[in-house]
């Protein structure tokens, strides 16, 4: 009796840390569980938290392009997504980030039942009306049988649990074809803040109802050779065919291309262009938006006009996609040089580029400067 009893309080301890633990791992990965709708704190939510995501957003704050000191980022993402969000989490912990969350959803999706309420409905809710903004990161080709279309020989398919995810979360969040009589989440905030990112701006265009070119060189322009494509010029390179030609030179394999903007696209109107300016962006994309989505227009395209670049909504003025990438860190950069072409006897920075080709640098910083005045407008409304 004596050797039952004395063991009878580790028991009770064994099963409080046990079961505390699995409660305290539970909440941590639910941070929207565990805040209300309105704090002090800016609160940025981000789809597809991984190493490269996180290291962008370190790299704009480092960079002043992120300037609130109270901003929370919580990275959002589905449990069956393929992405090892581990490694992500052990790196916010051993770098003390602080100010980056994490929430995990659990709800069952498939195709049929993306664009209509879901077991994933009460999360989205609960993330877009606790958020103050939404950033949708790059990454692989969404499915074409999403959009009921054939696919394309050269269209990279990869576990579609992560386009299930995104893609039903932004159908919810601005409505699209699929459902005329669904009631979007923006129809209550329409000022909110949503910003995607190559991937990110497709899926904007594909949650919304619209298609996608499953491959520009082949589809757009008729070319079937990678030396075809050399002869289009560098403003129709997406990314960089000679080092695909040319391996053995080790050559920076996206490119840096001039785009045209649209007169009437947010760019002209509202976060101070002209028309007539062509700012270099660094191109990484082999598709691109086709037939819109509701409500979607076009904000810029390549010089020749046939590949979108940018999209807006025509609805809600914060909506806005842009095919390029202004959140890499390799833009800001002197340090890191590359040759672009085999001829290029010297390396150069991606950020030389920009400054040798106005308003190219300043076009990147008012992006997130645009970005930023949205998240800081929308979070003081709610008070």
């Amino acid at each position: 009796m004596k050797m039952i009893f004395s063991k009878k309080p580790l028991l009770i301890l064994f099963i409080f840390l046990f079961f505390g633990g699995m409660l305290f791992s539970q909440s941590s990965d639910r941070y929207f569980d565990e805040v209300e709708p309105i704090s002090k704190e800016v609160r940025l939510a981000i789809l597809y938290p991984s190493l490269g995501s996180i290291d962008s957003l370190v790299d704009l704050r480092k960079q002043g392009l992120f300037p609130q000191e109270d901003l929370i980022v919580i990275g959002v993402y589905h449990e069956k997504e393929r992405t090892n969000y581990e490694k992500s989490k052990e790196f916010v912990k051993e770098n003390n980030l602080e100010w980056f969350k994490f929430h995990q959803v659990s709800g069952e999706l498939n195709k049929d039942i993306l664009f209509q309420k879901n077991s994933c409905t009460e999360d989205f809710k609960k993330i877009f009306e606790k958020s103050d903004g939404i950033i949708f990161f790059g990454g692989a080709d969404i499915p074409p049988s999403i959009y009921k279309s054939k696919t394309n020989l050269l269209n990279h398919i990869s576990p579609p649990y992560r386009h299930f995810f995104e893609l039903s979360f932004i159908f919810h969040l601005l409505g699209g074809f699929q459902e005329e009589n669904f009631k979007a989440f923006l129809e209550s905030s329409p000022q909110f803040p949503v910003f995607g990112i190559c991937l990110g701006a497709q899926s904007l265009n594909v949650g919304t109802g619209g298609t996608l070119t499953q491959d520009i060189w082949s589809v757009k322009y008729g070319k079937k050779y990678f030396e075809d494509v050399v002869a289009l010029g560098r403003e129709n390179w997406h990314t960089n065919p000679l080092a695909r030609l040319y391996p053995e030179e080790k050559l920076f394999p996206f490119n840096m291309h001039p785009i045209k903007l649209m007169e009437n696209g947010k760019f002209c109107s509202e976060i101070g262009f002209n028309k007539e300016d062509t700012p270099y962006i660094l191109s990484a994309h082999h598709q691109m938006a086709d037939k819109m989505g509701k409500r979607i227009k076009i904000a810029a395209t390549s010089l020749d006009g046939k590949v979108v670049e940018a999209i807006e909504h025509e609805k809600y003025p914060n909506v806005f996609g842009v095919q390029f990438h202004p959140e890499f860190p390799i833009l800001w950069d002197y340090e890191k040089k590359f040759r672009l072409t085999p001829k290029d006897k010297e390396e150069k920075s991606l950020r030389s580029i920009l400054e040798s080709n106005p308003p190219s640098f300043d076009f990147h910083k008012k992006i997130w400067a645009w970005f930023n005045q949205k998240l800081m407008e929308h979070h003081e409304s709610k008070k």
